[in-house]
């Protein structure tokens, strides 16, 4: 029985509002609004944080959790599946970095990596909730 049941849909609420902030943030920044953009990007740093920890929490106690759909869905998941985990290994540092260079005041730096940043970040967090998707609502485990 699975302890934790409501936090795979928390992590989707999570990514979700992740995407959001990211997005407003960005708008924010193009619209040369650097308050506005620095209070969505903390923003979606913390949702971010909040969903590794409910994450890393959910699999210490959980483990793995099968995919069960069948046939053609199998391949179309999992290629979803793998760049999601590509990108979401790759968008940690990326962001840090980028989080990094604006807290020291380099802009240059953080605009350099934001560029790959912003849709990475986008990426990772729209399919993460495409995994959940999958995973628990359209093919749950029996």
């Amino acid at each position: 029985m699975n302890p934790f049941p409501l936090l795979p849909p928390l992590q989707a609420i999570l990514n979700l509002l992740a995407v959001g902030l990211v997005v407003l943030a960005y708008s924010s920044i193009r619209k040369k609004n650097q308050r506005a953009h620095s209070t969505f990007m903390i923003g979606a740093l913390s949702v971010s944080g909040l969903f590794l920890v409910s994450y890393a929490t959910y699999h210490q106690n959980v483990g793995y959790v099968p995919f069960a759909g069948q046939g053609a869905v199998r391949p179309f998941f999992f290629s979803i599946l793998v760049t999601h985990i590509i990108a979401a290994a790759a968008i940690v540092p990326l962001v840090l970095a980028t989080f990094t260079y604006a807290l020291r005041g380099q802009f240059d730096k953080h605009r350099r990596i934001a560029r790959w940043t912003f849709p990475l970040w986008l990426y990772t967090s729209i399919t993460g909730v495409l995994v959940y998707l999958f995973v628990f609502q359209i093919y749950p485990a029996s």
